[in-house]
């Protein structure tokens, strides 16, 4: 099959990372596929194949007519079987594209996480609902992602099916902490710095976290984003600066997961996060707060699961898990991911909705 894949730009975000890895199972299963980032990006992504750049500029995104064009032209000459958009504005794009200029490839959109506590506004809605009518398959991360969709846009429930994130092979470099280095116990927590990873609530477990015990903790925070200035102020004003490493953007954040006595995620948003996926398969300890779709992974068997909000229950959670790792959690919670959540058997998964898809448009 010849495959499109759309994404927002060429950055190092989850939605365009697993874009990614999923395009690169795909070639080595003998498919073909076209990677087109939407907007002018620079990070590498983990996809040696053949980029299509259609760098359209961010301010047209409501209009953009050249780009609509380009798309166009782009299916003309790769004739691709399916087109997948990737969050974002991407399916905007795509199915603009396709009523302007009447291609016929069917659109597979990836919902990756709880739409409804974005689309807001009547209007919001509305667009979403009249883009979502005009995709032929939905595939949402979780189960909860899927639920909430089809809660919204009832329509849904018929086109849609779940096929969740994944891990690649893990190989686990040795690295040094850039703080902390007379600590007994390291938190890590990796996450771009938006209002949905709720660091200043992260901030505040760990305050409390050191208030109540004695043990020397260090927390070391990854990422880069819009809140990353106000966060090491907080940091700053609550006594927790010497405390706190901030690492901003690495390449390698697996590294220090695996070097870590725990990996924390009190997001309030959450689809479902591969990073979780990645500390449980390095067989770190996980807490996180009750969100999206994180429940089908973490669990009292496999984790530690929070009710959303509740930081004294948080709290107690590291509490247990810096005094004693309970190895049959960590050892359930790699069993987990290594039979289930593994990029290479999820994309056989994509290439049956494609052909499904595909078979469908070609009858009608």
């Amino acid at each position: 099959m010849i495959i499109f894949q759309l994404i927002q730009k060429s950055q190092l975000r989850g939605a365009e990372v697993f874009a990614a890895q999923l395009s690169a199972h795909l070639e080595r299963k003998g498919h073909k596929v076209y990677m087109l980032p939407l907007y002018p990006g620079d990070s590498k992504l983990p996809f040696s194949g053949t980029y299509c750049y259609l760098n359209r500029p961010v301010q047209n995104r409501w209009f953009d007519f050249q780009g609509w064009k380009r798309l166009h032209e782009l299916i003309q000459e790769y004739e691709p079987d399916v087109i997948q958009c990737n969050a974002g504005d991407t399916l905007k794009f795509t199915v603009l594209s396709k009523i302007l200029f009447g291609w016929k490839q069917p659109i597979v959109a990836r919902n990756a996480s709880m739409v409804s506590l974005y689309l807001k506004s009547p209007f919001v809605k509305w667009i979403n609902h009249f883009l979502y009518r005009k995709t032929n398959h939905i595939v949402s991360v979780s189960h909860a992602t899927l639920k909430d969709l089809v809660r919204l846009f009832p329509f849904a429930k018929n086109k849609a099916s779940v096929i969740p994130v994944g891990i690649e092979g893990i190989n686990i470099n040795p690295v040094e902490w850039k703080g902390g280095h007379t600590a007994k116990k390291h938190i890590v927590h990796v996450g771009g710095f938006s209002f949905e990873k709720n660091h200043k609530g992260l901030l505040s477990i760990f305050k409390q976290l050191t208030e109540e015990t004695q043990e020397n903790v260090h927390l070391h925070l990854f990422g880069e984003g819009p809140l990353q200035a106000a966060v090491k102020e907080e940091a700053a004003s609550l006594g927790l600066a010497e405390k706190i490493t901030f690492y901003g953007w690495v390449s390698n954040p697996t590294d220090y997961i695996a070097k870590a006595d725990v990996l924390v995620l009190p997001s309030i948003i959450e689809g479902l996060p591969g990073v979780l996926l990645e500390a449980m398969y390095s067989k770190i300890p996980v807490i996180a707060y009750n969100v999206g779709g994180i429940s089908e992974i973490v669990n009292e068997q496999t984790g530690y699961l929070v009710p959303k909000g509740d930081e004294a229950i948080f709290v107690e959670a590291l509490k247990t898990v810096l005094d004693a790792v309970d190895t049959v959690k960590v050892q359930k919670a790699y069993d987990l991911v290594s039979q289930q959540y593994v990029n290479e058997a999820l994309a056989l998964q994509f290439v049956s909705v494609y052909k499904t898809i595909a078979l469908s448009t070609n009858k009608q």
